[in-house]
């Protein structure tokens, strides 16, 4: 492990309620490879049970819990606000749902470029396995073998994206996996830039009201508009996806707020991070 001190890196957990799962989540993160990061938890809400359950929950390091009032769904507005906040250039996001392999942090930090967009997927568990991945945090250490003998059988039960899940460390005979496969679309629970980067874009949208593409579809294409470049974590950044129901919406609404900015070439939002700096000041 690496000096709590010599903060590098920003872990950004976006949360909404599930305190149950946050504990998983924060139980990997005790066991990641570098420890040289702060944590900050983005709560789009200002629910009782979470703020208890973060003052109590024992950590090395402080936590810092960050809550807006809860008016539906204002994530973008919750994300632009921890961004400002983090002490760190290295912002590391993911979702407080998905439960880290041991080297997540290690390989978000190697590859750190400022002038790249770095981005990840994850396994989609399935009931059974994600009951069984929180019953134990040193379960964690164990899931990749498990998940590679048991690929057929979760499959049958429910679990999606299952390559997702396969670690393949760059030093092993395997290690050219990694390299090969690519990202054409940035995922939000498991996604790093820097915040010069997303600074030069002002942030997260927040005329995004509803969940999905603005929290990372429409930061791609205003990257990219940019000039940096994405670059592919898959099996190495790996992420396992505690089983839920999901409600999907319908995204018409997202797409047509997307397609009207990307017809204005507005690679910089006007509805951004800018604005809480005002604030801060």
């Amino acid at each position: 492990m690496t000096n709590n001190n010599d903060k590098q890196a920003s872990l950004i957990i976006s949360v909404y309620n599930k305190t149950d799962f946050l504990k998983s989540v924060l139980d990997s993160v005790k066991f990641q490879t570098d420890q040289r990061f702060e944590i900050i938890i983005s709560e789009d809400g200002e629910n009782d049970e979470m703020r208890r359950f973060i003052k109590s929950y024992e950590f090395d390091r402080e936590i810092y819990h960050l809550t807006q009032e809860d008016k539906g769904w204002r994530k973008n507005r919750s994300l632009n606000r921890a961004a400002l906040f983090a002490k760190t250039n290295h912002l590391i996001f993911i979702d407080g749902d998905c439960v880290l392999h041991p080297r997540f942090i290690e390989f978000h930090m190697k590859n750190y470029d400022p002038n790249l967009i770095l981005a990840g997927k994850r396994i989609k568990l399935d009931n059974h396995t994600s009951e069984w991945l929180m019953e134990e945090p040193g379960n964690v250490f164990k899931i990749d073998k498990y998940i590679r003998k048991n690929l057929r059988k979760i499959k049958k039960q429910g679990a999606g994206f299952v390559e997702e899940g396969l670690f393949f460390s760059p030093d092993s005979f395997w290690g050219v996996i990694p390299k090969i496969r690519k990202m054409t679309h940035l995922k939000g629970c498991n996604m790093s830039f820097s915040k010069d980067a997303l600074m030069a874009i002002n942030g997260f949208d927040e005329d995004f009201v509803l969940p999905a593409i603005g929290e990372d579809i429409d930061l791609q294409w205003r990257f990219e508009g940019m000039g940096y470049k994405l670059k592919s974590l898959r099996n190495l950044a790996v992420q396992y996806h505690l089983n839920h129901k999901e409600n999907w919406i319908n995204q018409d609404e997202n797409i047509a707020l997307m397609q009207r900015n990307k017809q204005k070439e507005q690679f910089v939002c006007r509805n951004g991070i800018n604005k809480w700096m005002e604030v801060q000041e």
